[in-house]
């Protein structure tokens, strides 16, 4: 059990490093469920556990500030527990989701810690010092993914049982915070974003998708697919509109009419 303790802790580093910087969405239960299935030495039971996580857990994505539960955590650690225990994929989603909390709260806590590491960076930025900037970047990426794979090798060395019995012994008032706390992040979130985002121009999209949501009742996609509509017509206005203004620009500048008036 040790050597795959160690392949996916090795696994589960890299896609804590993924996860926030590289974004090649190997991190998402789906992949990381087949990945620790074929560890595992069960390919076809990683992959079911997978797609139960990755359908319940799709929306689980990092916003602005906010930290969801952590998916990757948590598709480890569910389907760990689906392929030792032969329980069926969708029970290791309950068991994953205490970890996957549990998870969100270090990540936190690491990026709280390191919140200095950025006057840091100020530092050496005002001292054009580029390999000092480099050293804190590889030190965050480093101990990022030493959290993921710590957190991914315990579990799966001792076994998902006595982890889950390890996770039963929290008293229910910690797990229901945390678990509060995690559904408050999204709209935490999204307000940090449209503190930002939500500008004059691009204010009445808001509103039409919150009227699409809220009074028309339509499904996620189908907005989805009105809004790349409408995006994809906003730009080829907005590209004619530039190029006539390009076209229009050098007659005027230099007084060139074909018609010689």
């Amino acid at each position: 059990m040790f050597m795959e303790a160690l392949l996916v802790a090795l696994w589960a580093a890299l896609c804590g490093i993924d996860k926030y910087d590289v974004a090649l969405n190997i991190h998402r239960p789906l992949i990381t469920g087949t990945v620790v299935g074929l560890i595992m030495g069960d390919l076809q039971t990683g992959l079911m556990a997978g797609a139960a996580m990755e359908l319940a857990w799709l929306g689980l994505v990092p916003n602005a500030g906010a930290q969801p539960p952590d998916v990757c955590i948590g598709a480890i650690i569910g389907t760990v527990f689906v392929i030792l225990t032969g329980e069926n994929p969708e029970v290791g989603i309950g068991i994953a989701m205490p970890f996957a909390v549990a998870m969100q709260s270090l990540v936190v806590l690491l990026f709280t810690a390191f919140a200095p590491v950025m006057h840091k960076c100020d530092e050496y930025a005002k001292r054009c010092d580029t390999r000092g900037i480099d050293n804190m970047l590889y030190l965050g990426l480093g101990v990022r993914a030493l959290l993921y794979a710590v957190v991914a090798f315990l579990p799966v060395y001792f076994g998902a049982e006595t982890a889950a019995a390890i996770v039963a012994l929290l008293p229910e008032e910690v797990l229901a915070g945390l678990s509060a706390a995690g559904r408050m992040m999204p709209a935490i979130g999204f307000a940090m974003l449209l503190k930002i985002m939500l500008k004059k121009e691009v204010a009445a999209y808001f509103f039409i998708g919150f009227v699409l949501v809220t009074y028309l009742k339509l499904p996620v996609l189908a907005i989805a697919i009105l809004g790349t509509c409408i995006a994809v017509l906003d730009y080829m206005m907005r590209s004619e509109r530039q190029q006539t203004v390009a076209q229009a620009q050098p007659a005027s500048a230099h007084g060139d009419f074909s018609d010689g008036i």
